[in-house]
């Protein structure tokens, strides 16, 4: 098998895990519970327990071994202290120092975004490119910055989060994060079907979404796809957000690609589409023609990333 490393991707309900070699073939992947009793204490020595097992099973040489990167889902500094979790439970403490003690292993960990746009590049839709952009579209939206083939982290671990960037100065409604009018409240799943009632409760205008019981994302593109008049206006409200987001974006990083991934993504080529429909639209000229990609690890983005941190340490 020859020098291999682990990539693990901590999440609210499950910590996954791979077993790679160095040119990103996975070997083998599995996940365990996330244990957030207690303030999530135990969450690292599981960790450490799985990855001893594996080790045991599989026979491996710790002189093998280069080391395990680690995804957070919260910011990490660059010497591995996080700066809460809250999901988790977590305060503030160096993750890299404590596992390692765990494991006996090199650490490396960066928030669970970065590294899935890590991965992305490495080995998934971004592969070929060294400077992009991955945007996740889940219940919320966040993102991933990569230039020059690295992890653009800032100085707390928390670029990248556009999801909280502001966008419409006239919504009432406040975002998760305490402010109204991010970018999150359009574009995430969650922003669609809250924007598809509004919308439906406007206008008396027929529509298959007011026939279902509970409307989802998937179920207003489902319906936009086929046809539906109310469903495309909200798709559309959804992309126009997003892409012209994506022009500021570019005016700062001008990256060769955005990524999208994340539930909402298994829209297809309607969401990227129409999103580089609008980019074009309102960007300047300079920043026009980048590629828009669909990610294609899905879950597995995480380890893939944190594979590639470990790796980028030698």
């Amino acid at each position: 098998m020859g020098q291999v490393c682990f990539g693990v991707d901590v999440g609210g309900t499950t910590v996954k895990l791979g077993l790679f070699s160095m040119d990103g073939s996975l070997h083998s992947k599995w996940e365990i519970t996330t244990r957030k009793i207690e303030n999530g204490k135990y969450i690292l020595e599981d960790v450490a327990d799985s990855i001893g097992k594996k080790i045991i099973e599989l026979k491996l040489k710790m002189e093998d071994i280069i080391g395990v990167g680690v995804g957070i889902p919260g910011p990490v500094k660059r010497d591995g202290v996080v700066l809460r979790c809250v999901n988790l439970g977590w305060g503030v403490f160096n993750v890299e120092e404590e596992l390692g003690k765990l494991t006996g292993l090199k650490i490396k960990a960066a928030n669970d975004a970065n590294i899935a746009a890590l991965g992305e590049m490495w080995q998934g839709g971004g592969k070929g490119y060294r400077n992009i952009v991955l945007i996740t579209l889940g219940t919320g939206v966040g993102g991933g910055i990569i230039v020059d083939g690295n992890i653009l982290a800032g100085s707390n671990g928390a670029a990248g989060e556009i999801g909280h960037s502001f966008v419409n100065k006239e919504e009432k409604d406040s975002c998760s994060c305490g402010n109204s009018g991010c970018l999150e409240q359009y574009a995430s799943a969650t922003g669609i079907v809250k924007e598809t009632h509004r919308l439906l409760n406007k206008t008396e205008e027929p529509s298959v979404l007011r026939d279902l019981e509970e409307i989802t994302a998937k179920d207003i593109f489902d319906c936009a796809k086929a046809g539906d008049h109310l469903a495309n206006i909200s798709v559309e409200n959804l992309c126009y957000y997003l892409g012209v987001e994506l022009t500021h974006v570019a005016c700062v990083l001008d990256p060769e690609a955005f990524v999208l991934g994340g539930g909402v993504s298994k829209a297809g080529s309607i969401l990227t589409d129409l999103v580089k429909k609008y980019y074009e639209e309102h960007v300047m000229f300079a920043l026009k023609g980048k590629e828009f990609k669909l990610a294609t690890l899905g879950n597995d983005a995480g380890i893939y990333g944190g594979a590639k941190l470990i790796l980028d340490t030698l």
